[in-house]
């Protein structure tokens, strides 16, 4: 296999569609850039040879042939996806109002916390077939999927989005719940919708993570990432939703009698002793309350299948078929449990979400095959191309030349008859000393990919800078077959008790043969593990850790119990199990101020699960068979997740790499050249800082301004403006159509039966709107369209006759009708709120006594520098801790924001200010007719002598641009004297800065011209 050298694979933005993609010929990767898409595929596995030559012997699989039977196209996935481009191209048309909404929301190019393309589209491609497929004729897309169901899962309807490692599966499924409970709180009768949702997931610390997808939990991703306009988020409370591991569908003892008892009483019948399957769904649902037709998510839902009788099981032999088993059992408790939820309380639709979705061996479907029923895919070398997660380095080439992969490769083959096989008894009892042998090749590749660790590590360590940022030091993870095997490699990496004992009794403790890792210094155990030992089986299952495995990390938990001690006073670690301790530890691998940590190598029996996702991990190493592609990528996808999220220049991710031994992993088998890569902008985190609490900002979240008009009596016929006017016109919606056949007579379909609604009711309507928008009791406006028009009580209904008149006039004066267009048409939903807002501006221009307020959003009034956390890559500056809240300004330049920060922390007149960066601080202005936000560059608290503070905000200005005069114009006749007239938001005023050399005196000049008074 020839060498490719691809220095940086990062070719796309990870928040737009993919527009090139490296292509693969008959050898692998090439470096040579198609510019388009990359189409859906997957590889299939080819058996290996049957001839067990030496050559054949090294091989698990054919990894150094890539013909083309290897590579099949999901043509379903990809015609789908060709239709929902089309869709997105046009503008989403035909989805609910609350749909539109969610997508407007999560597509605006002004979000402070953009989305990636990947987890939009996944987004769209489930909306379309919702809502869309079957009014566009696709009526193929559902019919396919209850065929692939109807095969597979006959008491399911599933749906899958395969998604990378990393690419952010748990944002999809919140957005998931989002677009289902708003939904269905909108229009409970839609039976599309639903509020309630079981999460089902393959273990305890994939469960505990998704606490976030509660709305009510400190951490929700509805609010963390702005994923639901905050007007919204109180009916997205009203979702039910219960988090689960698969374990809880096994069923349970009610109550506990002896084996002869149960023998006797049950004679082969059901036991009583057990729940039913309807008491496991009860006992698992309880939460859901009596909600019916529930939706079902399942995460990494390649864990959930019926086995397909009659598959090669005769085949597999020895621990491929004890593994097969067992994965069989796991899969069958799962899926067994969403049916029988299915028959006691009915399931909607199931969302599977995984990285990946394919059936491995024993399963009884061909090897490797992609679950049928995934809709869409974003496959690990598009998140690669797009700089969403690392990019695995594998071996490519060593000085042993012998066979086809270099030994590093793919090492299992060589190294399994040499190491203990699973259970105690296949201990060697006849060692005299208990110190760890490993194979030559094991042990060459351990201190092989060590000593690149060793480099990683000294990096970081001489990185003051982005230690005090808290980025933790880089991790190693080995994963191992079994119990013995992962002791044996432990004990060679962190150290061993030799068996012997010092004059004092004190144990004779041999180092670990790699130092950074080794557990022993100067003859006793560290007080903190470098290294730890974990069964991540065991503890996903939330099960009791065996006896065996409690034993050899007898002196691993008894270490972290001492931690525990020290880091939390008070609390007794005794009353923690060694379960949950371990537990902890493990999933807090790389996090700052935590109990793992300072870890820095993680040895684990069987593979470490889906969603323990440190994103420090540097460097792995599998000792354990790899009989698939799934395989490897699971394994990989643990030390895929990026350390940095700052962007470059170009709007993209710098790359990041994880150095891989023993997996034989053939993507991007190339990746990066042997020299050390370009280490990527080190990301600084911006935070606020509960120390300097006193120079909290708060600041009004207005959304829009109006006019309050104080009159009982509005003036009968305003004096009609330009701003007034509205054209109705076939351009903007056909009132005609023509349908033909190829052969036969054409038909005209109209919109006629519109056109025979009397004037009158439009009339009504429009009035109606106007007056729920603009004239509510409580001052507010209210911002959504909705197509279903309901009586509407908070209004000031006295009112109505006049707006009525004036809505009259209003059709009469300012409506401008085109050819084919006619009053009626103002009855569809956007014309007619179109309509309400011109009437109301006319109503505002023709009264006298009126003032000018602020909309304010509702539900979240004021923002505040308290909620500022984030990371990035653009030039920073520390900030004085006696003038600001948050740690450093975010500079767009080189110097002018840093000169202007300065500057403000210089004045003693300033009590405080904050740089408007993911401050979430906007004011909305239109330009050429389109709703706008604009971000001025800070907020200055002033001590101007009056008693109450006058909160300035400061722009500083480049050269003039036509819409930097827009966005002035509208803070100084708009935002601030709206705000400055509600009287509960403080004293606010404006001030634009050309040079920030000269800030001071600007400042100062304009305070004493009391311009702000």
């Amino acid at each position: 296999m020839k060498q490719v050298v691809i220095e940086n694979p990062i070719i796309n933005s990870a928040f737009s569609e993919p527009k090139r993609h490296f292509r693969f010929d008959d050898e692998g990767i090439t470096n040579e850039i198609v510019e388009a898409r990359r189409t859906s595929h997957y590889f299939i596995p080819i058996a290996k040879p049957k001839k067990k030559g030496k050559q054949a012997q090294q091989l698990e699989l054919d990894l150094g042939e890539w013909t083309s039977d290897r590579i099949e196209e999901n043509k379903f996935i990809n015609r789908v996806r060709e239709r929902v481009s089309l869709w997105r191209r046009g503008g989403y048309v035909g989805v609910t109002p609350t749909t539109r909404r969610l997508l407007e929301y999560w597509t605006n190019p002004e979000r402070e916390r953009r989305l990636y393309f990947c987890q939009i589209e996944a987004l769209e491609t489930v909306i379309y077939i919702t809502e869309i497929a079957k009014k566009h004729g696709d009526n193929w897309i559902d019919n396919e999927l209850r065929q692939f169901n109807a095969d597979a899962n006959p008491l399911l309807f599933r749906m899958a989005c395969k998604m990378a490692t990393g690419t952010g599966k748990t944002v999809v499924m919140s957005m998931l719940i989002a677009w289902h409970t708003l939904n269905k709180i909108a229009n409970p009768q839609n039976r599309l919708f639903s509020d309630a949702f079981l999460v089902v997931t393959p273990g305890i610390t994939v469960r505990d993570r998704l606490r976030v997808l509660q709305p009510n939990d400190a951490e929700t991703y509805y609010k963390k990432l702005d994923l639901v306009p905050p007007d919204l988020m109180p009916e997205l409370d009203k979702a039910k939703i219960v988090l689960t591991n698969y374990h809880a569908f096994g069923l349970r003892e009610k109550t506990s009698a002896g084996k002869l008892t149960k023998d006797i009483l049950t004679q082969g019948k059901q036991s009583p002793f057990t729940e039913t399957p309807d008491e496991m769904v009860r006992r698992v649902c309880k939460a859901l309350g009596n909600k019916k037709n529930i939706i079902v998510i399942n995460d990494e839902a390649h864990h959930c299948y019926r086995r397909r009788v009659g598959d090669d099981d005769a085949k597999l032999k020895g621990d491929d078929r004890k593994e097969a088993e067992k994965r069989n059992d796991e899969a069958r408790r799962w899926i067994s449990g969403i049916e029988a939820v299915v028959n006691k309380i009915g399931v909607k639709v199931v969302y599977d979400l995984s990285a990946t979705p394919f059936f491995l061996k024993g399963s009884g479907y061909s090897e490797g095959n992609l679950f049928p029923w995934v809709v869409s895919d974003f496959s690990l070398i598009d998140a690669i191309e797009s700089g969403i997660v690392k990019i695995p380095r594998v071996p490519v080439s060593d000085d042993n030349m012998k066979g086809e992969l270099p030994t590093y490769r793919s090492i299992w083959t060589l190294i399994r008859d040499h190491l203990p096989k699973k259970g105690r008894r296949t201990v060697d009892e006849s060692k005299s000393t208990p110190e760890p042998k490993l194979p030559k090749e094991l042990e060459g590749a351990l201190q092989s990919l060590y000593s690149n660790y060793e480099k990683a590590y000294q990096q970081w360590a001489s990185n003051a800078d982005a230690q005090a940022r808290g980025i933790t030091l880089p991790v190693f993870i080995v994963v191992c077959n079994n119990t013995n095997v992962s002791k044996l490699v432990y004990d060679y990496i962190s150290g061993w008790n030799t068996g012997k004992k010092y004059p004092d009794d004190r144990p004779v403790l041999a180092p670990g043969a790699l130092k950074l890792f080794s557990n022993v210094e100067n003859g006793h155990w560290t007080a903190r593990p470098n290294t730890i030992l974990v069964d991540s089986e065991q503890l996903e299952s939330g099960e009791a850790m065996s006896a065996e495995f409690k034993k050899i990390a007898a002196q691993e938990i008894e270490e972290f119990k001492a931690e525990y001690r020290e880091r939390y006073p008070g609390q007794d670690p005794e009353k923690i199990s060694a379960e949950e301790l371990l537990r902890e530890v493990l999933n807090t691998v790389g996090k700052p101020g935590k109990l793992g940590e300072q870890v820095r190598c993680v040895v684990s029996v069987s593979m470490l699960t889906e969603g323990w996702d440190a994103n420090t991990v540097t460097h792995i190493l599998g000792v354990r068979a790899f009989g698939t592609q799934l395989l490897c990528e699971q394994v990989v996808g643990r030390g895929l997740r990026r350390i940095s999220y700052a962007v470059n220049e170009q709007g993209m991710y710098e790359p990041e790499y994880a150095e891989v031994y023993g997996v034989p992993f053939a993507f991007i088998p190339c990746a990066g050249s042997n020299k050390t890569p370009k280490r990527g902008p080190l990301p600084t985190r911006v935070r606020a800082l509960e120390e300097r609490i006193a120079f909290e900002i708060t600041f009004p979240r207005v959304i829009g301004y109006r006019y309050n008009i104080t009159e009982e009596k509005l003036k009968p016929k305003p004096n009609f403006t330009a701003v007034c006017k509205y054209t109705l016109s076939t351009a903007d919606l056909p009132t005609q159509t023509e349908n033909a056949p190829i052969v036969g007579q054409s038909s005209i379909h109209t919109l006629d039966e519109l056109r025979l609604r009397r004037e009158q009711e439009v009339t009504f309507l429009l009035a109606k709107l106007t007056l729920e928008k603009y004239f509510r009791y409580d001052g507010t406006k209210k911002e959504d369209r909705p197509a279903v028009h309901q009586f509407d009580s908070e209004v000031q209904a006295w009112l109505f006759p006049q707006v009525l008149q004036i809505a009259k006039h209003w059709m009469e004066e300012c409506v401008t009708y085109k050819a084919n267009t006619y009053p009626q048409l103002l009855l569809l939903n956007e014309f007619a709120h179109d309509a309400a807002d011109c009437i109301y501006r006319a109503i505002a221009s023709g009264e006298s006594k009126k003032s000018l307020k602020p909309i304010l959003r509702p539900y979240d009034t004021f923002g505040s520098t308290r909620y500022v956390d984030f990371d990035t890559a653009r030039p920073v500056y520390a900030t004085d801790p006696n003038k600001c809240h948050v740690s450093h300004v975010v500079a767009d330049t080189d110097s002018w924001e840093q000169k202007t920060a300065q500057v403000l922390e210089d004045m003693d007149e300033v009590v405080c200010y904050v740089k408007n960066h993911n401050l979430g601080f906007t004011i909305p202005y239109t330009l050429n007719g389109e709703q706008k936000n604009y971000i001025p560059d800070f907020i200055v608290r002033f001590n101007d002598g009056r008693e109450d503070r006058l909160n300035l905000i400061v722009e500083v200005s480049g050269e003039a641009r036509r819409d930097k005069a827009a966005k002035v114009a509208t803070v100084r006749t708009l935002w601030v004297p709206a705000v400055n007239n509600h009287g509960g938001l403080g004293r606010w005023a404006f001030l634009e800065i050309s040079d920030p050399w000269d800030a001071e005196n600007t400042i100062r000049a304009a305070l004493n011209s009391g311009q702000f008074n």
